[in-house]
C-alpha cells in the first residue's frame, strides 16, 4: 500500500472554493480498508472512478457539499501523482428508492490536475451539468412514481444468475454462467474477474456486512432488468471449489 498523499485535503478545499455556488469540503482519513465503503458505495459513476474505488485501497478521501444537495467525491488517482479524481455521489433519502434511478444516465466523474483552479474549471464544465440533470431526473421520478406500481403477477425473469458461497469463503460465479447483461452490474458492485479461475468473485476483504450490501444491490438492479438471482451454498464435498477471493490491493499498474 502506498502512503496517502499529503495534499488531498488542501486540494479539495481549494476546489470547493472555486466551484460555482457555496461549497464546503470534508476530509477523511481511513484507518482501515472498510472505512472507504460508506462513501464509495454511493458513488454515481460507472466509469474509471468506479473502477478505482473497487480495485484500490484508498487511504483517504474528501466529500464536497454544494447547492441543491450536490455532493462530489474526491480522492487520489493511483499511478498519477499529478492528478486527482472527482465524481458525483448519488442522492440519498427516505423518499429516494432504487427504481427512481431507472433510465437515468449516471453522470460519472473525471480525472483532474492537481491545480485547484484548472480542476474547478473542468468540473464546472464537464461534471456539474450532467450531475444536475441526473439529480433533477431522479427527483422528478420521486414525484411521478413514489412507489413501484402494483402488479397482478411477478415480472417475468428471462435469465438467472446463480451466486455460490463456497466453504472457503469465496462468493461468486463462473464467468460463462453469468448473463452478459449482468456483468457490468457485478463490476459496479465490487465483483472482480479472476482470469486464472475464469470466475467473478467478491473479495472477502469487504467483510460479511460489506458483501451482504453488495449482493443486495446486485439483486435489486438485476431483478429490475429481468434477471433473477439465486444464492446457494456449495455442496460440502466437491472437486470444483473456487479459490478464496483476494483482498483489493494497490497495483503498480492501472475503471
Amino acid at each position: 500500500m502506498t502512503p496517502p498523499r499529503t495534499d488531498l485535503s488542501a486540494f479539495a478545499a481549494g476546489l470547493a472554493d472555486r466551484l460555482p455556488g457555496a461549497w464546503t469540503s470534508e476530509y477523511q482519513r481511513h484507518a482501515q480498508y472498510a472505512d472507504q465503503f460508506p462513501r464509495t458505495e454511493q458513488l454515481w459513476d460507472a466509469g474509471h472512478v468506479g473502477h478505482i474505488v473497487s480495485q484500490y485501497v484508498l487511504t483517504h478521501a474528501a466529500v464536497l457539499r454544494g447547492p441543491a444537495d450536490q455532493r462530489l467525491y474526491v480522492t487520489d488517482r493511483p499511478r498519477y501523482p499529478q492528478q486527482f479524481v472527482v465524481a458525483p455521489l448519488a442522492p440519498a433519502g427516505p423518499n429516494i428508492k432504487p427504481h427512481h434511478f431507472d433510465a437515468v444516465a449516471e453522470p460519472n466523474g473525471i480525472a483532474v490536475s492537481q491545480d485547484p483552479a484548472r480542476a474547478a474549471a473542468h468540473v464546472t464544465r464537464r461534471v456539474l451539468p450532467r450531475y444536475e440533470q441526473a439529480l433533477r431526473a431522479v427527483l422528478d421520478n420521486t414525484v411521478a412514481q413514489p412507489d413501484l406500481p402494483h402488479r397482478t403477477r411477478p415480472p417475468q425473469v428471462d435469465q438467472v444468475l446463480t451466486l455460490t458461497l463456497y466453504s472457503d469463503g469465496a462468493l461468486g460465479a463462473p464467468y460463462e454462467s453469468v448473463p452478459v447483461d449482468a456483468r457490468t452490474t457485478l463490476y459496479a458492485h465490487g465483483f472482480q474477474y479472476h482470469p486464472h479461475q475464469a470466475a467473478f468473485l467478491l473479495p472477502t476483504a469487504y467483510g460479511d456486512r460489506g458483501r451482504a450490501l453488495r449482493v443486495h444491490g446486485v439483486v435489486q438492479q438485476l431483478t429490475a432488468k429481468g434477471i433473477g438471482v439465486n444464492l446457494r451454498h456449495a455442496a460440502p464435498v466437491t472437486t470444483a471449489v473456487l479459490p478464496p477471493s483476494q483482498p483489493a490491493t494497490v497495483r503498480s499498474h492501472h475503471r
